[in-house]
């Protein structure tokens, strides 16, 4: 085991490490008051929780750097298969939360699949075109493992929960377009591709105000959401757009947030970056995306030196599953694009999603891991 944890990445280590301890200190200076007003007037509630979501995060990690990315193709279908099930039994038993039926309730805590699904549509896919990568130049190899993502995809959409269904979407997309393959398979993806979207973007003209449900289309009537305030469709942005006014550059301090006074709501989920403004101030903001290109940057250098194209498309996979949660949640909250309830990276409070981004990032470990292993061999033959 030393030997393992020995062969980590070390500056990616250390930054998630501060970074999951921000966030942890973050929510609790975020959620204080509502935790206070719900929970016998105790502000730690949700201190406790994400401190409990990241001991069995840290449980997941290891197990998942530790586990060789050889016996990837042992698992991969089954964990596919696992998922889809998991994701079609919401329909019977899964349980309501914030007009979605994303969770099974299991006790005072509750997963959500779909988070879940993320992780093991990387796994599977990049198990699926290092296995077939000589095979690409047959319709079905190209098509077949698309079949599973869009049912994914659509089971998730149905939820509804469109942001993650998009997110699956695109690291599937990602994923594809990072395999290497001749000119004529990515030409016939390419026209799959387009057809699909043409479909899709069809079916939303004809049935969109049928299929998406009222608030989802609210989230689209995002220009100069103060003046809906009264409204409630622009209650959230505008108050987000308060905290980040009320932080200006230096900030309030630590604690010093009066939007999460319950104005601003989801203040430690989905919307933490505009506290986390309001307390720090524009600069720290600023600081918190650098330190996320750092990150971002670290995952595609490790990508760029792995030792065989499934562990390069594992990195790629978990590069575009953070890029996408990152620009999704801060274009969101700062008004440039529509809500859509993603979490913010190392920041947000959530179970699923903390469990699922340290396993993420415990994948790129191990690649890391096998890489140097690799190079140590190699460095014995030399000498």
């Amino acid at each position: 085991m030393k030997k393992i944890l020995s062969k980590l990445d070390k500056p990616l280590l250390i930054v998630t490490i501060i970074f999951f301890i921000f966030g942890l200190i973050m929510i609790l200076s975020a959620s204080s008051m509502e935790s206070y007003m719900r929970y016998n007037y105790s502000p730690y509630h949700y201190f406790f929780r994400q401190a409990i979501f990241l001991g069995v995060g840290l449980i997941a990690s290891l197990f998942v750097i530790i586990f060789p990315t050889k016996n990837y193709k042992k698992i991969d279908k089954v964990l596919l298969g696992t998922i889809i099930l998991a994701l079609i039994g919401l329909i019977f038993y899964g349980h309501v939360a914030n007009q979605a039926v994303s969770w099974y309730k299991i006790g005072p805590f509750a997963i959500q699949p779909s988070e879940f699904a993320k992780i093991i549509i990387i796994i599977y896919l990049a198990v699926y075109y290092s296995k077939n990568k000589d095979k690409l130049d047959n319709q079905w190899n190209i098509i077949k493992p698309m079949i599973f993502i869009v049912i994914i995809a659509v089971l998730v959409a149905l939820q509804p929960d469109m942001g993650t269904a998009v997110i699956i979407g695109l690291i599937a997309l990602a994923i594809f377009y990072a395999t290497p393959m001749e000119k004529k398979s990515r030409s016939i993806f390419n026209k799959i591709f387009i057809g699909g979207i043409l479909l899709v973007v069809l079916v939303l003209i004809v049935a969109g105000g049928k299929f998406l449900q009222s608030y989802q289309l609210d989230r689209f009537n995002y220009f100069n959401p103060c003046d809906r305030y009264q409204e409630k469709t622009g209650y959230q942005l505008c108050n987000s757009f308060i905290a980040f006014k009320n932080g200006g550059i230096k900030g309030q301090g630590l604690g010093g947030s009066t939007q999460k006074y319950l104005y601003l709501p989801e203040s430690y989920t989905d919307f933490i970056f505009p506290i986390i403004v309001e307390e720090w101030g524009l600069i720290v903001g600023i600081i918190i995306i650098l330190i996320y290109m750092f990150v971002l940057f670290r995952i595609i250098q490790i990508a760029r030196r792995a030792n065989n194209l499934k562990n390069s498309l594992i990195c790629y996979g978990v590069f575009v599953y953070l890029l996408l949660h990152i620009m999704i949640n801060l274009l969101g909250v700062t008004g440039v694009i529509p809500l859509t309830g993603v979490p913010l990276p190392f920041l947000s409070y959530g179970g699923s999603y903390t469990i699922c981004l340290m396993i993420a990032l415990s994948l790129v470990q191990r690649v890391s891991i096998e890489t140097n292993i690799q190079k140590q061999k190699e460095l014995k033959k030399l000498s």
